[in-house]
């Protein structure tokens, strides 16, 4: 197998993006190039089988947003150092592993527009690389000046974990209330924005306060990415989004749109809704969700996510970092891709 870049036309929601995340990523450009410059050399093996599999998948590291949002609060808080650019490596590696794992729980088809790893390689072969990219990642942290990285990714990971295994466990099972979804999605998701976000602060020399604010902003970004997620999972274009849509609904998914419809509708409306979810009727899902305004539900509990996670930097000085963080959540909320 040799790997195949991605040469997919760039769409112009793409060229928006990608516009938007090159302002905002200018404070941390250089120490950013350096990630990405590590997170290759990492990324690679003496093996011509495998150093092509791994090469294939350079391209699933996109937004960056992990990595990013460790440099931006540390930024924020001080100053850069070494221990930065290998937690920002880290964080990219972790975040590739789990879509690696995601696209084979879910038989994805698409990733970046692409042949999923799985669909390529087989899921035996899949499985195997996203474990070996988990322990590099894990080996690479212990490279820091402390252990608090690979303590707190170490942690992290778990939770995620436990959150895909929940996610698993709680396929078809529609009655699940909502806090119950976001247990989940804090898990599987949030917490490696946490995390990131936490550490940026933490090797710049911040006060816990100041760490636990940026461990919430982390958080409150991470829920708002996948209620978001979850829109576009329903409501997005695959040829935008470039990965496998609709993929929630065949795989009997409870998400925050599907979740808020069936507590609005009971009787006829509900069996209605519950026929179309396990039969993966995407079409009809969409159709009954809109009559109960649940996309318009979602997409408000996302804003008021971002809300929180802006008013949780007060404890920073007003300024260009905080405003620029304030943008980063933003981007998030109005995320097409």
């Amino acid at each position: 197998m040799s790997p195949e870049h991605n040469t997919a036309p760039v769409t112009p929601p793409e060229q928006a993006a990608k516009a938007i995340l090159a302002r905002l990523y200018t404070p941390i450009l250089p120490e950013l190039r350096q990630v990405e410059e590590m997170y290759r050399r990492e990324l690679s093996s003496d093996d011509e089988y495998i150093a092509n599999l791994l090469e294939y998948i350079e391209d699933y590291s996109g937004k960056k947003l992990r990595p990013a949002l460790l440099l931006l609060a540390g930024k924020a808080c001080g100053k850069l150092t070494q221990d930065h650019i290998i937690l920002g490596v880290v964080a990219e590696m972790l975040h590739t592993a789990t879509l690696v794992h995601d696209d084979i729980l879910d038989d994805a088809l698409l990733r970046r527009k692409r042949t999923s790893i799985n669909a390529l390689a087989g899921n035996e072969v899949s499985v195997l690389l996203g474990d070996h990219i988990f322990s590099h990642a894990f080996e690479i942290s212990l490279e820091c000046t402390t252990p608090v990285g690979a303590r707190e990714f170490s942690r992290a990971m778990a939770r995620t974990c436990f959150g895909e295994i929940m996610q698993v466990h709680n396929r078809n099972n529609f009655n699940l209330p909502e806090p119950k979804y976001f247990d989940i999605i804090e898990g599987k998701t949030a917490e490696l924005y946490a995390t990131s976000a936490m550490l940026g602060a933490h090797y710049a020399g911040a006060n816990e306060a100041v760490c636990r604010a940026f461990y919430d902003y982390g958080m409150n970004l991470g829920r708002a990415f996948q209620i978001m997620d979850d829109l576009l999972d329903m409501i997005g274009e695959e040829s935008l989004v470039g990965k496998t849509l609709g993929s929630d609904v065949e795989k009997g998914k409870p998400t925050l749109p599907l979740i808020h419809h069936l507590e609005q509708v009971n009787g006829a409306g509900r069996k209605k809704a519950l026929e179309a979810a396990s039969k993966g009727d995407r079409k009809t899902l969409m159709e009954l969700l809109h009559e109960t305004e649940s996309f318009k539900y979602a997409a408000a509990k996302a804003g008021a996510y971002v809300a929180s996670a802006k008013n949780g930097l007060d404890v920073l000085p007003k300024g260009d970092m905080r405003d620029l963080l304030h943008e980063v959540a933003d981007f998030v909320l109005s995320r097409e891709l």
